[in-house]
């Protein structure tokens, strides 16, 4: 997010101080409120709702007449449509179009022209990941209901953070890098009867909506990862035991299958929840406490610390030690 303030040589610091976030410490998760704040702070010293990422700016008020074209439409394939049409005028960096065929459906953004010449670029990362986000969210809103994603495949490099595309978008998440100097496309698939929803919003709808957008569009439908958030907690809260999804449905008073359903409806999975929380919390461990290697896989419930090792190096790339090393020398 901050990748084009940087290009322009600006300082975020004072940004990032006036939300009360420190990215300093690599091991903390930001809170999604102050994430929100961010992005919108951002948006008004910039006029940019492009974050400075693009060719052209997309000045203010770009996304509140992007949801004004929407919400007349009577189904969500017209609304993706409109919003197509739309961003071709205000980002036409990158085109968005939404392909249907056999019962599935595929939202697809691709490059017009590259945002950057390294295709890992971090600025080009968020771009892809940022408009997938927003037009994601936006139709989850105009629909009154979460939309999960079966797949995503994004243009670059799977990152050291990957684990957390479970939890983001969906578990089937897949990297495809782009070719040095070429133009890369990413394709979300989801189901295409959900093209067919009706649009359930208004203007009185979209007047509450708009009170601290587009930022807003990142706390959306929390509610629909609610079984996420339960799931996460009870295997928190079990550590070092490690209970089964049988188990922890029972401890939900429902049956494993509806656990689940729910989950994939949220766009995760038991596996994805559990390898994001040990990741979470043994990067936190390592990072702030003298706690041994050993220690630490023991109460994430590790019964063999090589089995931790070897999830830790999948996680980061690199050995338990070598992270802490980078962490207490300030890296």
């Amino acid at each position: 997010m901050l990748a084009g303030l940087r290009r322009r040589g600006s300082d975020p610091e004072p940004l990032l101080a006036a939300v009360g976030i420190d990215i300093a410490d690599s091991a903390s998760r930001i809170p999604i409120d102050r994430y929100a704040a961010l992005y919108n702070l951002l948006n008004r010293e910039l006029d940019d709702e492009g974050f400075a990422l693009f060719a052209q700016p997309m000045r203010g008020g770009s996304f509140e007449f992007l949801c004004r074209g929407c919400i007349a439409a009577p189904t969500l394939a017209e609304a993706l449509a409109r919003a197509s049409r739309f961003l071709r005028l205000v980002l036409p960096d990158l085109a968005v179009a939404v392909r249907r065929s056999h019962g599935h459906a595929e939202l697809v953004i691709a490059e017009t022209r590259r945002l950057a010449d390294d295709p890992d670029d971090a600025g080009r990362i968020f771009a892809f990941e940022w408009l997938l986000r927003l037009l994601h969210g936006l139709s989850c809103w105009l629909a009154g209901r979460g939309i999960g994603l079966d797949s995503v495949i994004f243009p670059y490099r799977k990152p050291a953070h990957f684990a957390d595309y479970a939890l983001i978008f969906t578990a089937d998440s897949r990297f495809a890098p782009t070719v040095p100097g070429g133009q890369g496309t990413l394709v979300a698939a989801f189901n295409a009867n959900l093209l067919d929803l009706p649009v359930r919003r208004d203007e009185a709808a979209l007047a509450a909506f708009l009170d601290g957008a587009p930022g807003k569009i990142t706390t959306l439908y929390r509610r629909d990862r609610e079984m996420v958030g339960r799931v996460r907690d009870l295997l928190r809260n079990a550590l070092p035991a490690t209970p089964g999804l049988d188990e922890i449905a029972a401890r939900l008073h429902q049956s494993p299958r509806t656990v689940s359903r729910r989950l994939e409806e949220e766009g995760s999975s038991f596996r994805a929840i559990k390898d994001a929380l040990r990741r979470d919390m043994a990067l936190a461990r390592l990072a702030k406490t003298k706690d041994s290697i050993a220690q630490v896989a023991a109460d994430l419930g590790y019964a063999d610390p090589s089995a931790f090792y070897r999830a830790f190096v999948d996680w980061t790339g690199m050995a338990p030690l070598h992270y802490r090393r980078r962490c207490n020398e300030g890296g």
